[in-house]
């Protein structure tokens, strides 16, 4: 082993780009981020569902209620069915 068979352990290093090196690079100038906007602008953070001034997909869709955790559901009986309940416990006395 020698200084020249030296390599980095491998998927440590990436192939990076050098951006904004001037216009013989060929990624001088706008460095890849086109011209104008936000989006070219140093410290450009989008908000979290932005969609570039169209109507975020969040306020297109309609609201709609929610489920009730402690809903207490009622059932309707009808008052034959008391009369005819109320009748046989009578008669088991």
């Amino acid at each position: 082993m020698n200084l020249s068979s030296l390599k980095p352990a491998e998927g440590s290093v990436r192939n990076s780009k050098r951006l904004g090196r001037g216009t013989g690079s060929g990624r001088g100038g706008t460095s890849t981020r086109g011209h104008k906007g936000a989006q070219s602008r140093s410290g450009y953070t989008s908000k979290r569902g932005f969609e570039g001034g169209q109507m975020p997909l969040q306020r297109r869709l309609p609201k709609f209620g929610f489920k009730n955790l402690f809903r207490i559901e009622f059932h309707g009986i009808n008052l034959d069915t008391l009369q005819t309940l109320a009748e046989e416990k009578n008669h088991c006395y």
